[in-house]
C-alpha cells in the first residue's frame, strides 16, 4: 500500500472502487467521515502535472528511455551486476519517505525492484520532484545495483525521470483488484495490479510460441485465411453478419477456418496451420466468448488416427516446455498428460456412463422412445444418430475429466467428414475431453465431392425449417473437392480452452486479454 508522509492530501486509501455507470472511469462507492474526497485527489494530481509544466518539466514531452535491465535480472544476476550502473523504468507501485532518504517500489513487466533515492546523491530539487510523484507514475531509475542490510535488493538511485504522469488513483495495492467485472472491462489495471493476470498472459504467449516451434518443426506452414467471408461454413454456428459497401452484398464473419484451409492441401501445400479469430453469434459462459482463438491444422495423407498421435504429441509437448511438466493441475485434479490418453467411441462412452447401447437401437422411432423415458428434448428432424449425440452431451460430457478421445460420431452431426468404411452411419472422426470440456475435434476428412454435396442439401433442408447454425452449400469448395482432395487428416484446436487448462484458468474471459462485454448504459 502507498505511504505518504510528505504532507500530500493523499493519506489515506479508499478501500473500494466501481465502474461510474456512465463509463468514464472510477469513483469512491462512499466517502466515510476523514477520507478524502476522489474527485479531490484526481485535482490534486491535474494540478502537479500543471506545475511540472509550468516548470519545464512535462513528462509527457519525454519520447524514449534507454532501459539496460529489468527487475528479474538484477535479482537473478545480482552478483555479477552489484555495484554496477544500470537503467531500469515501470510504475511505482509504493513509496515510503523518511526525509532526506526514501523508497519506493518499481513494478515493470518481469516483477518489481526498490529503489533507494536519497537528497544528497540524487539533488535537492529532484528529490522534491521526486517526492512529489504518486504511486501509478511511471519513471526511469538510473543508478547502481545494491543489496540494503536487510537484505533487499535494490538500485541506489543516481537519477530519477517522471516518463508519465498517472492523472487516475489505482486500487488499494494491499487488496488488488478484485471486482471481476472490471478486471474484464478495464485489463489493464488488472495487469498492473493483479500479478496473476500477467503472469496468464506471459504464459499465453508462451503456449502460442510453443504450438508454432512443435508444429514448424513437424513440417507445417502457418497460413492465413479470409475473416469476411460470403458463406461461413466449417461450423454449426450463427455467424455475424455484415455489410460490404464497397461490394455491395452481404458478408459474415467467419465460423471456423475449415473450408479454406483445405482449398490449400487441394493446391498442395500438404501441411498447412492457422491460429486466428473466429466468431459466433451465440451466448457468453464461462466456456464461450463470441470471439475465440482458434487453430486449425490440416496433413494431407494421414487420417484421424494420425490427427489423435498429433495431439497426444502436441500437448505434451506444450505442457513440458511452458510448465516443465507433463503434469498439470486444473480445479485441484492433477492430470498427467504423458500418459495416453483414453479411446471411446461415441456409442462406447454412452454405454459406459448410462449402460444404454445405441447399437442394440435400430431406428429413429426407438431413438426418439428413449429419449422421451429420459425426459431429453429433441426436434422432430431428428434422427437416431442425432439422439446418440444428444445422450452424449446430457450424460457424458462433463465426466470425461481425463484426456479422453471420442471417436466415430454419428454422420448426422458430421457433415464434412469422412464415413468408416465398416459402419457408413458413424465417421472417421474425434472430440478430445479434458476437464469435461472439448477441447479438440478432428476428421478424416470428406474428400468425396458427390458425398459432400449430398451433405450440403442435408443441411440446406435442416436451413429450410428453421435451423440458423446449419451449413449452406459452398459450391467453390464444392468444385475444389471435384479437382481432387488427397485423404487427409484435419483438426481444430480451442486455443483458449488449451490456456485455460495450462494456467488453471475457471472461465475463458480469464485467458483473454479483452472478453465481449455487454457496453455500459449512457
Amino acid at each position: 500500500m502507498e505511504t505518504m508522509i510528505d504532507g500530500s492530501k493523499e493519506k489515506k486509501r479508499w478501500k473500494e472502487t466501481r465502474l461510474q455507470r456512465r463509463g468514464k472511469g472510477i469513483r469512491m462507492q462512499d466517502t466515510k467521515a476523514g477520507e478524502p474526497d476522489l474527485n479531490q485527489l484526481l485535482k490534486i494530481r491535474r494540478e502537479k502535472l500543471a506545475a511540472l509544466r509550468e516548470a519545464g518539466k512535462d513528462p509527457f514531452r519525454i519520447t524514449a528511455y534507454d532501459v539496460t535491465h529489468h527487475s528479474l535480472d538484477l535479482k537473478g544476476d545480482f552478483d555479477r551486476l552489484e555495484g554496477r550502473t544500470v537503467r531500469i523504468a515501470g510504475r511505482i507501485m509504493a513509496k515510503r519517505l523518511m526525509g532526506k532518504a526514501s523508497f519506493c517500489n518499481v513494478q515493470d513487466l518481469a516483477g518489481d525492484i526498490q529503489c533507494y533515492v536519497a537528497r544528497d546523491h540524487i539533488g535537492e530539487e529532484a528529490y522534491g520532484d521526486f517526492k512529489r510523484y504518486d504511486v501509478g507514475d511511471l519513471v526511469g531509475v538510473e543508478g547502481e545495483v545494491f543489496r540494503t542490510k536487510t537484505g533487499e535488493i535494490s538500485v541506489h538511485a543516481a537519477a530519477v525521470t517522471l516518463l508519465a504522469k498517472s492523472l487516475q488513483i489505482l486500487p488499494e495495492k494491499f487488496h488488488g483488484l478484485t471486482n471481476t467485472d472490471l478486471r474484464y472491462r478495464q485489463r489493464y489495471t488488472d495487469l498492473i495490479m493483479n500479478r496473476e493476470a500477467r503472469d496468464t498472459f506471459v504464459r499465453r504467449s508462451l503456449i502460442l510460441r510453443a504450438i508454432r516451434r512443435f508444429l514448424d518443426d513437424r513440417g507445417f506452414l502457418e497460413v492465413e485465411t479470409p475473416v469476411l467471408v460470403s458463406n461461413a461454413g466449417g461450423a454449426e454456428a450463427r455467424p455475424f453478419v455484415t455489410r460490404s459497401n464497397a461490394l455491395d452484398e452481404e458478408l459474415k464473419l467467419r465460423i471456423s477456418l475449415e473450408l479454406y484451409l483445405k482449398r490449400l492441401i487441394v493446391g498442395g501445400l500438404e501441411r498447412v496451420y492457422e491460429i486466428g479469430r473466429v466468431f459466433r453469434n451465440e451466448g457468453l459462459d464461462t466456456r464461450h466468448n463470441p470471439e475465440f482463438t482458434l487453430m486449425e491444422l490440416y496433413q494431407a495423407y494421414t487420417d484421424y488416427h494420425g490427427m489423435m498421435e498429433l495431439t497426444e504429441d502436441l500437448y505434451r509437448h506444450v505442457a513440458k516446455e511452458v510448465l516443465g511438466t507433463a503434469t498439470v493441475s486444473y480445479a485441484g485434479t492433477v492430470i498427467d498428460l504423458a500418459r495416453p490418453f483414453e479411446r471411446l467411441t461415441m456409442v462406447e462412452a454412452v454405454k459406459k456412463y448410462t449402460g444404454i447401447d445405441f447399437d442394440g437401437i435400430a431406428t429413429d422411432r426407438e431413438a426418439k422412445a428413449l429419449a422421451d423415458e429420459e425426459g431429453l428434448p429433441y426436434e422432430s428432424r431428428h434422427t437416431k444418430g442425432d439422439i446418440l449425440g444428444l445422450f452424449f452431451e446430457e450424460y457424458v460430457e462433463e465426466r470425461l475429466v481425463y484426456p479422453t478421445f471420442i471417436m466415430d460420431h454419428p454422420v448426422e452431426i458430421s457433415p464434412l467428414t469422412k464415413r468408416k468404411p465398416d459402419r457408413p452411419d458413424y465417421t472417421e472422426r474425434f472430440e478430445l475431453f479434458i476437464t469435461g470440456r472439448e477441447m479438440a475435434n478432428a476428421y478424416s476428412e470428406l474428400n468425396d465431392p458427390i458425398d459432400q454435396r449430398r451433405r450440403f442439401e442435408a443441411q440446406e433442408e435442416r436451413i429450410a425449417q428453421g435451423d440458423e447454425e446449419a451449413n449452406h452449400t459452398d459450391e467453390d469448395f464444392l468444385n475444389a473437392l471435384e479437382i481432387g482432395l488427397p485423404p487427409t487428416g484435419g483438426i481444430g484446436f480451442g486455443i483458449d480452452r488449451m490456456v485455460m487448462l495450462l494456467t488453471d484458468s475457471p472461465a475463458i474471459r480469464d485467458v483473454l486479454l479483452f472478453p465481449t462485454m455487454k457496453s455500459l448504459a449512457r
